[in-house]
């Protein structure tokens, strides 16, 4: 990459500004993702579910992404990426919302239904701001500048579990289920009551914030130019797909995403039961269990964070498929430890996995749709539905967990067979692309 490229959209004061809201949305959506993976095991405590019945969080959350998707890229498509974020800031905004007349209602499905309304905002945003980060400026820096964006979703995450830590974990009652259901009626409606509405404090506040960057995207997108020139003429739809179909790098690109998604909501969901199962061992209460757990999640999430920025940097002198390769292969190795050392040794290891998972999604993202043209809206329409991976795998998962297992390794350490699975899938995409770039330069 030469060294005059451009990196960041600077060339006027409006279109930086819309840069940096498209930004802080990255880091929006970070925030809603990993608040609500430890709410998993929150809503099985609170409610008394299995870890299937639980998983249900993460296929409503992620399931809106699959729903939403094209209709947000045929929109982007004929009104431009900024109708699509603004109407994904409003969706964002009203399934956080949702959460006030859920905690009334009382109803785990009325939560269901907030977390999709939630991620079908989502869907708007991220099929409209990534394509939009890699049009704002040079082709030759568009996966530095996806990267650079996507730097910034980790430090919602972070803020998002620290939160989840202190203003939910350590304000919910310590009564395991079994406990909980043997209160009396009127103290176990007011325990509930009073969790609910602990656990749905964060989201409201964040559906509040949601409204005031809607208004200030509203005003600072007039006038900038964000999706393509006006001359450039669209193909019809069916030429679309025809073309994203036939591009071998794109498709298996969807693939790799699906796999790639799944992997990372699987291993920022399933630490929790993984460091509780240890932890209880060690004569930890569940409650307490769940605490500690989630500080070694919040462990991860820092160095996924630090490892974003340090892999953008590399991106600059190594080429994309060679660290995607080089990543996914060590996931491989750090998983197996994960899967066969069912100790704190174990946990250490998939919390090490987050640093190889720091620039895959981005990478993934931007090797999928770099000859895709002006096909792109229609193509990361397909890089978001595969977001549905991160609703279906860790339902997968946690039917595994849930397995009655005898022997040394238990349900939970066996059930990460599946992100295993899952990092072979992205290591072969790296491997493909390498193969691919090397025929095209011969």
């Amino acid at each position: 990459m030469k060294n005059s490229t451009p990196l960041l959209p600077v060339r006027d004061f409006r279109t930086l500004s819309a840069f940096v809201l498209v930004v802080l949305c990255f880091s929006l959506w970070g925030f809603a993702n990993d608040i609500t993976n430890p709410m998993v095991k929150a809503f099985g405590r609170i409610y008394g579910l299995s870890n299937v019945r639980s998983s249900l969080v993460q296929m409503a959350f992620y399931g809106g992404y699959f729903v939403m998707a094209l209709p947000a890229a045929l929109l982007n498509r004929r009104a431009g990426y900024r109708a699509g974020i603004l109407i994904g800031l409003a969706l964002f905004s009203s399934g956080n919302l949702l959460f006030f007349p859920g905690v009334k209602v009382g109803d785990y499905a009325t939560f269901l239904l907030a977390y999709f309304v939630m991620t079908c905002g989502l869907s708007f945003l991220e099929t409209s701001a990534n394509p939009l980060v890699l049009s704002m400026g040079d082709r030759d820096s568009a996966t530095f500048r996806l990267n650079f964006a996507q730097a910034f979703n980790p430090i919602g995450s972070l803020l998002g579990i620290w939160v989840s830590i202190k203003a939910v974990q350590e304000r919910l009652s310590p009564l395991s289920t079994s406990e909980r259901l043997s209160l009396p009626e009127a103290e176990a409606e007011a325990t509930l009551a009073h969790d609910l509405s602990v656990l749905s404090q964060p989201y409201v506040y964040l559906g509040l914030l949601l409204i005031v960057v809607f208004v200030l995207f509203y005003f600072v997108g007039k006038g900038v130019q964000l999706q393509k020139e006006a001359t450039e003429e669209l193909p019809p739809l069916r030429d679309t797909f025809r073309a994203l179909f036939r591009d071998r790098v794109y498709t298996r690109g969807v693939v790799a995403q699906f796999f790639y998604v799944g992997a990372q909501i699987m291993c920022w969901t399933f630490i929790i039961q993984y460091g509780v199962r240890i932890f209880t061992g060690m004569g930890f209460t569940e409650a307490e269990s769940e605490i500690l757990a989630q500080k070694y999640n919040l462990a991860a999430m820092f160095l996924f964070c630090i490892s974003r920025f340090l892999g953008t940097a590399f991106l600059r002198k190594i080429r994309p498929y060679k660290m995607l390769a080089a990543l996914s292969a060590l996931a491989l190795v750090l998983i197996a430890v994960t899967i066969f050392s069912p100790s704190v040794y174990g946990l250490v290891s998939l919390v090490a996995v987050s640093g190889c998972m720091s620039i895959m999604f981005p990478t993934i993202y931007a090797l999928a749709l770099k000859n895709t043209g002006v096909h792109t809206p229609i193509g990361a329409a397909g890089l978001v539905m595969a977001i549905l991976g991160g609703s279906l795998l860790p339902v997968v998962q946690a039917a595994v967990i849930d397995l009655p297992v005898s022997g040394s390794l238990s349900s939970v350490n066996l059930s990460f067979i599946v992100p295993f699975i899952s990092f072979v899938v992205i290591l072969g995409y790296a491997l493909f692309s390498r193969h691919h770039h090397a025929l095209s330069c011969a």
